[in-house]
This record gives C-alpha cells, sequence and structure tokens, in this order.
C-alpha cells in the first residue's frame, strides 16, 4: 500500500487519538499507524486501570471508616480475579468504542510500526507506506528500566495490572506519581508496603502539602525510606532483598516494583536521518506550536518535553489540528494553568506555581494563604489526620497564581477553581463568593 493523505499520526494513545480525530471532523484524510491497542498508555495500562485500583483501595479504606462510624461490619477481602475481570472489560469497552469511531471518521487505522523515511513520508516494514503534508509524531513513553544486578525480579508499572493476587510485602522503588499512588493503593489493599525514595517525593508539588502526605501515608502503614539508592536486587521471585549504595539492605519482600519514570518512544522512528532535535533523554523538542525542528513534523503527548498528563495531549493534539487542518494560524493549548492530581492517600492536587516557584519569580510580592483542618467525615470518627489548602497570591490585588489542596475530594474540587484561575481569579473573588457548607471546596474560601 501507498497512499497519500492530509495527515499522518505516529502513536494511538490520548494525543495521536485527539489530533487525528479533530482532523478527520475538520474534513483531512488522516492515517493512523500503531501496532499496539488504541488508546495507549492512558487507557490501557495507566490512568484507567489505576483509577480503578484507586476506587477499590477506596472502598477498602471506606469499609474500615464505616467500622469506626459504628457500622457491624465483617473482614472485607477483594476477589482479585472478579475485579480484574470487571476492569479488563472495562477497558476493552474503551478500545472497541475508539475503533468504531475511527472507523465511522473515515480514519484508516494502520496495525504496524512506522518510521518516517522524509519529511513528508512514513514506512513499515512490512512495506506500507504512505505520505501526507504533515506527519505528527504521538508515540508515547514506557517505563524506564536500570541497567542493574537483578532489575528483571521488578514489575514495572505496566505488570502490576497483570497481578493475579496482591503480594504480601512489596518494595516500590520511586518518588514520582506512579510510586505514591501505587504505594498508596496496594497499602489500602493490605499491603505490607516500603517506599523507597532516592531524594524527594513528588518533585514540582509544594512542598509543605507533599511533607504532609508523606506523614499521612506513614500513619496509614507505609514505611517511608528516604535517601535510599538502591543498586542492586537479589533473590528470586517471591523472596526479593534489595541493596543500596550506603551499604544497608532491605527485604525480603513477595514483590518489587521499579517506579523511577519513563523513557520517551523516540528511538528508531527516523528521527535522527531527519535532524529532528531531542533532548538528553530522547523527548522532542517542541515549541508552543507543536512544531518540531524540521518543518512538516510535529509532535504532542509523552514522547515531546511538555508536562506528561493525558489532558495536555489531547489539548495540544486538538489545537495542532485546529491550526494544520482548520485554519487557525494562532491555535495552541494553553498551558499555563495545568490541573494536576496525585491519586495517593488522600488525593494532592495543584494548578499553578507552588509557594517556592511562585518567590523565585515574583520575589516580595508574593502572599501565602494556607489553613489546615480535619475533615467531617474523619472527625466524626474520632481521627485526627489534617488535609492542607494553601493559596499562592501575587501583587496587592493578590492575583491567585497556585492553589494547592490535600485531603479527600481535593481531585474533584480543583477542577472549578482551575477553571477560575485560567480565567483570573484574585482573592476577593474568593472572600466574595457563597460557600458550599459543610464541604472541603469552601475551605479555600475561607483562608484568611
Amino acid at each position: 500500500m501507498s497512499d497519500g493523505f492530509d495527515l499522518i499520526v505516529l502513536g494511538s494513545g490520548s494525543g495521536g487519538l485527539s489530533v487525528a480525530q479533530r482532523a478527520a471532523r475538520l474534513g483531512a484524510s488522516v492515517a493512523l499507524f500503531d501496532p499496539d491497542a488504541l488508546g495507549g498508555t492512558c487507557v490501557n495500562r495507566g490512568c484507567v486501570p489505576k483509577k480503578a485500583m484507586w476506587f477499590a483501595a477506596q472502598m477498602a479504606d471506606m469499609h474500615r471508616l464505616a467500622a469506626d462510624y459504628g457500622f457491624e461490619t465483617t473482614p472485607m477481602r477483594l476477589d482479585w480475579a472478579r475485579f480484574r475481570q470487571l476492569r479488563d472489560q472495562y477497558i476493552a469497552g474503551i478500545r472497541r468504542r475508539y475503533d468504531a469511531r475511527l472507523d465511522a471518521a473515515g480514519i484508516r487505522v494502520i496495525r504496524e510500526t512506522a518510521r518516517l523515511v522524509s519529511t513528508d513520508a512514513v514506512a513499515t516494514q512490512a512495506g506500507t507506506r504512505a505520505s501526507a503534508r504533515h506527519v505528527v509524531i504521538a508515540t508515547g513513553a514506557r517505563p524506564r528500566r536500570l541497567d542493574i544486578p537483578g532489575f528483571e525480579l521488578g514489575m514495572l508499572s505496566d505488570d502490576i495490572f497483570a497481578l493475579e493476587s496482591p503480594p504480601k510485602r512489596i518494595a516500590v522503588v520511586g518518588a514520582g506519581y506512579i510510586a505514591v499512588e501505587f504505594a498508596g493503593v496496594l497499602r489500602a489493599l493490605g499491603c505490607e508496603v516500603d517506599l523507597l525514595v532516592r531524594e524527594n517525593l513528588l518533585t514540582g508539588f509544594d512542598g509543605e502539602l507533599v511533607e504532609a502526605l508523606s506523614l499521612q501515608m506513614q500513619a496509614h502503614g507505609i514505611r517511608v525510606l528516604r535517601n535510599v539508592r538502591v543498586t542492586a536486587a537479589r533473590g528470586r521471585p517471591g523472596d526479593i532483598t534489595l541493596e543500596t549504595d550506603s551499604g544497608a539492605g532491605y527485604g525480603n519482600y513477595d514483590a518489587l516494583l521499579w517506579a523511577i519514570g519513563r523513557t520517551p518512544n523516540s528511538g528508531d522512528i527516523g528521527l535522527e536521518s531527519l535532524g529532528i532535535a531531542c533532548d538528553e533523554h530522547g523527548h522532542i523538542l517542541v515549541d508552543a506550536y507543536q512544531n518540531t525542528s524540521v518543518p512538516g513534523v510535529y509532535a504532542v503527548g509523552d514522547v515531546t518535553d511538555r508536562k506528561a498528563l493525558t489532558p495536555v495531549a489531547v489539548a495540544a493534539g486538538r489545537a495542532l489540528a485546529d491550526r494544520l487542518i482548520g485554519g487557525l494560524a494562532d491555535a495552541r493549548f494553553d498551558d499555563s494553568a495545568i490541573p494536576s492530581v496525585v491519586f495517593s492517600e488522600p488525593p494532592l492536587g495543584m494548578v499553578g506555581l507552588t509557594e517556592q516557584q511562585a518567590h523565585a519569580r515574583y520575589g516580595d510580592t508574593v502572599s501565602v494563604h494556607s489553613s489546615r483542618y480535619t475533615p467531617l467525615q474523619w472527625m466524626v470518627a474520632g481521627r485526627s489526620e489534617q488535609s492542607v489548602v494553601k493559596l499562592v497570591c501575587v501583587g496587592e490585588e493578590r492575583r491567585v497564581v497556585g492553589i494547592h489542596v490535600l485531603g479527600p475530594g481535593s481531585d474533584e474540587l480543583l477542577q472549578g477553581f482551575a477553571v477560575a484561575m485560567q480565567k483570573g481569579l484574585y482573592w476577593h473573588d474568593l472572600k466574595t463568593a457563597i460557600a458550599i457548607h459543610p464541604t472541603a471546596a469552601e475551605e479555600l474560601l475561607l483562608l484568611h
């Protein structure tokens, strides 16, 4: 096959699907290349199955809270096989719906790996060739691996969804979203969890709230071990010990999860021969309009140097299609106020600048307003864990440049505040708004 199209997309994850579908809707002929399951990491090995596990963990936590409230309860054990079946059925349904929508949109889906052979053409090992005025790279990223002895004894984040039963004792190595989220989920589902952190937890989030989260994780039984650099894993599956650069050892673990970051899928797709610039980690460098260093070739999503979040990839893809196909020359997504949530226990959310970042940018014009409170649902049960809310403001009019929340409901309440901040939110707006009482969201309106 050798065909000409208006647009070629490499990768069917969130970014690739968004640009392909928007372009087709605008009248473009589109070819989409990907040998993997439709939906990419988010649907198949990331956001969706992770959130399903988080829901299961929340139910386990609520069962324990119900006992504190006075409900008669019996011991609960998750039917892991049943849960996996339900989760996997749901994900399969998403893929079927994607397939139907792509077919209805007239998008040619080629289940092969393609590489660029020129700025306007791609080819596969099977001999498929296609050309287009525009080529978009949306090949995503994969879990990072370490070249250390015994690395193969551990799981990557992709593997954890294939667990047939929860491990009794697991070591989670890492400090980012994936490490913190799975540590909390597995602990809530009955696992003993050690979280081994090389330096700081959740770099990029507000330090005060991260420390508060760390304390709550430890109160829930997660052992957080800081300043630990793992140099080797020893033993066999089901009986693993870890060696560190300090000489300390940890173990014995039934399972090991490496959650040490992600590597962009930018190798062996023809970037070097075309001179497409990447950073030292392999991320494709793009400007505000998703242009690479080579005209006619664009990139969106986790393969780029932009923030690795599904909604970012989707917004970038849609804006790119609007510009390339829709004729909106200035179309680009606004990255000034990207909300982000760690589905920890409790969840941690932020939008905008941290206190530290604001001081670095605006100096003495920064004002910070924060509060700690115990959520009503915990107080009734006699618990004393505290949630944290923080506003970071700038100037005499106190324009809000950062919102940070830790506690139950943080994941849901942040979205509306993020919209307001993107439109231009001031301290006065919050103080004159009417609160919904009693809620977690009202705490942001009650700050002094």
